[in-house]
Order: structure tokens, then C-alpha cells, then sequence
């Protein structure tokens, strides 16, 4: 979410082009001859059509404090929303297949650095076995736009250290698990120092391919909430391309881009105003092909209406005819939100059956 918004729950649908049809990519190949045949075979699972589901970081704001009590975890069995029902219906009838599952720092652990806090994360990884279930891959994302109630991590705030330390344990977790990936950030915004964040990120890349996650996805977000229009413009993309796997290479570092279309780019209109193609995705795409690496638009949306429909739709269409840069696009939200939310992606379900608002019919249906 981007710096006017207030709260930070959120559900994302995330469609994005098929992996086989990247992999004709030079540099995708390039990178893919470095991992053996079983890898390569993870990877084109992994990276096929996204959606994304909420509830566990409902209660953050974007100073990084989160007031654990409202989290509303997405599982009927946990008392909340049918998140296990959504994520199948997206997969069955909508064919998407990736999950965005944000959650709370503070609910995994009491104190930056801490251990997991055992029955939190058994809660969580319902939701990711939920989502694994469908046959998805899920991306685990910590919502907490690179603070700990306030402090910036690296740079007066928790060490490099503690939240790499968070990211060991869970990749531990799931390090067998191939489609499982991996969001080190939500929207880190007012950085004093992007070198600096560069190094936090390459702390937690490293715990996690250390802890034996070898090949997942992993996604690299920058400066101002991870805008793609300023991601090269604040120095994102040339920090965070410095950062490696411990062998050196960069196989499945994604970079992480957000972007919205309404008028101030705060996703809290139900109106769109522009596709963000020329301001922001052509000059990125660009940028992107110079070095030969990749994107993936982890949050976007639009209210359900018919200039988002027009605009959303648009920039869909672009994104999806520059696959060899951009892996996909994952749109806010669905899980816990109701149909008095602005960006509602929430179906409605009819008995056994389900029926899906007009953005997601018109725009991220596959």
C-alpha cells in the first residue's frame, strides 16, 4: 500500500504470463543453465498466473507498528473469512495460481530477533498449506514496511541480523517447498539510505538460501512504498541489483514493484485516472532489459468501476506483452474485506459456486 494509505490489510489477485514463455529469454536461460533440471522444473511451476490473500496484517500501519489484535486470520477453521475457498476458486476458475499471504512481524515473534511464536506461525502456515493445497505457489510477505513499531531496521532500528533471523526460520520451515517464495518487505518508504537497505536485503537472501530454500523466488523491494515509477529515479534498482546469492549469481531475484492508478497514487479511490505505462512500466521495462533482469508488480488495483476497468485492463495488456521483464502482477484485494471496501477483488459465494466482482472479471480473469 502507498503512503496515503492507513491500513495495511490487504487480499491481491496476481495474474502473470507463463514461465515457459519467459524462459525464451536470453538472460532467463543464461540463469537457469546454473541450476540443475529438477530447479528449473521448480521454476516453471512457480511462476505462472498470482493472486494474493489477507488477514494476518490487518491491524499495521505504515510506520511498521501492528496491533495484533485485529488480525483476522482468512480460514473459517481460525474464525475468519473463506480464504481456502477463494484461493480455489481463483486457481479453479479463474486460473490463477500464485497467492500473496501477507502477515505481521509482530505476530510471528514478540521481539525483533526473537523465536517464532509457535502457535501464531501454526495459524499462518494453515493458510499457506491452504494455499499450497490448490496446487499454487504462495509468496510469504512480511507487512511492515521495513520498521518495527517506528524503527527502521538497519538504520537505527532492528539489526540486519533480526530480521534475517525471522527469514532463516521461516525458510527453514519451507525450504523443501518449492512453491513457496519469498517477500522480504511490504513497501519500505522514507529511507535515509537505500546502500544501506540494499545490505538488509542481501542479510536476509542469504538466511534464506542458507537455510536450504536454494531456488525459490525471492522478491527485492526498494525505496518510496517500492514504486515502479521511481524505482530507478531513488537509486532501488542499482542498490538492490548489487545483491546476489551466496554463489554470486541472481536466479530468481526478482525485483518488487508496486503501483497504483488513481489520482494520487494512494489506492484509496474507487476511480482510476491512468495506466502508469508511460511514466512508470515503459521506462522501468527499459531499464530492466539493460541489465537483464526481472520485475513482478506484487500490488495493484483499482475500485469496480468502469475507468478502472479501462485502465487497469491497459496496463494489464502491457505487462503481459513485456513478459521477458515483467514475471506478472498480483491486484488488491481479496481474503478478509467485504464489498464496502473500495478496491474489493472479495467474490461472493452462492452455494457452492462463486461469483466475481467486475475488475476481476474484466481484468484479471484469465
Amino acid at each position: 500500500m502507498s503512503a496515503k494509505r492507513v491500513t495495511t490489510t490487504t487480499h491481491s489477485v496476481f495474474p502473470a504470463q507463463e514461465v515457459e514463455e519467459a524462459l525464451q529469454q536470453p538472460q532467463v536461460l543464461a540463469q537457469a543453465r546454473q541450476e540443475v533440471a529438477e530447479e528449473e522444473e521448480a521454476l516453471v511451476a512457480c511462476n505462472t498466473q498470482v493472486s494474493t490473500l489477507l488477514g494476518f496484517d490487518f491491524g499495521c500501519t505504515i510506520d511498521g507498528a501492528c496491533n495484533t489484535k485485529n488480525i483476522y486470520p482468512p480460514l473459517t477453521s481460525l474464525g475468519g473469512s473463506d480464504g481456502a475457498g477463494q484461493m480455489q476458486h481463483f486457481y479453479r476458475d479463474d486460473g490463477l495460481n500464485i497467492f500473496r499471504i501477507p502477515v505481521a512481524w509482530q505476530f510471528l515473534v514478540s521481539s525483533p530477533g526473537g523465536t517464532l511464536i509457535s502457535s501464531n506461525f501454526q495459524q499462518y502456515d494453515q493458510t499457506i498449506q491452504a494455499c499450497l493445497a490448490t496446487g499454487a505457489t504462495c509468496v510469504i510477505d512480511i507487512h511492515n514496511y521495513a520498521r518495527w513499531n517506528g524503527a527502521i531496521i538497519g538504520q537505527g532500528g532492528p539489526t540486519d541480523d533480526q530480521l534475517a533471523s525471522l527469514w532463516k526460520q521461516i525458510a527453514t520451515k519451507y525450504a523443501s517447498q518449492s512453491k513457496v517464495a519469498f517477500g522480504i518487505m511490504n513497501e519500505p518508504h522514507d529511507i535515509p539510505d537505500i546502500g544501506k537497505w540494499a545490505t538488509t536485503v542481501q542479510a536476509s537472501v542469504t538466511a534464506i538460501r542458507n537455510a536450504g530454500a536454494k531456488t525459490q523466488m525471492i522478491l527485492l523491494p526498494g525505496n518510496n512504498f517500492t514504486s515502479a515509477e521511481t524505482y530507478v529515479s531513488n537509486g532501488s534498482l542499482a542498490a538492490l541489483q548489487k545483491v546476489k546469492n551466496p554463489d554470486g549469481s541472481t536466479t530468481n531475484l526478482i525485483f518488487d514493484v508496486h503501483k497504483y492508478l488513481d489520482s494520487d497514487n494512494s489506492g484509496t479511490h474507487t476511480e482510476c485516472v491512468k495506466d502508469n505505462v508511460s511514466t512508470a512500466f515503459k521506462p522501468l521495462a527499459d531499464s530492466l532489459r539493460a541489465i537483464k533482469r526481472q520485475a513482478i508488480l506484487s500490488e495493484t488495483g483499482g475500485g469496480n468501476t468502469a475507468s478502472c476497468a479501462q485502465y487497469v485492463c491497459s496496463q494489464v495488456a502491457f505487462l503481459n506483452s513485456n513478459s521477458d521483464v515483467y514475471l506478472g502482477y498480483i491486484a488488491w484485494s481479496a481474503g478478509g474485506f467485504d464489498s464496502t471496501y473500495e478496491l474489493t477483488l472479495t467474490p461472493t459465494k452462492n452455494g457452492n459456486s462463486w461469483t466475481d466482482t467486475s475488475l476481476m472479471t474484466k481484468c484479471f480473469k484469465r
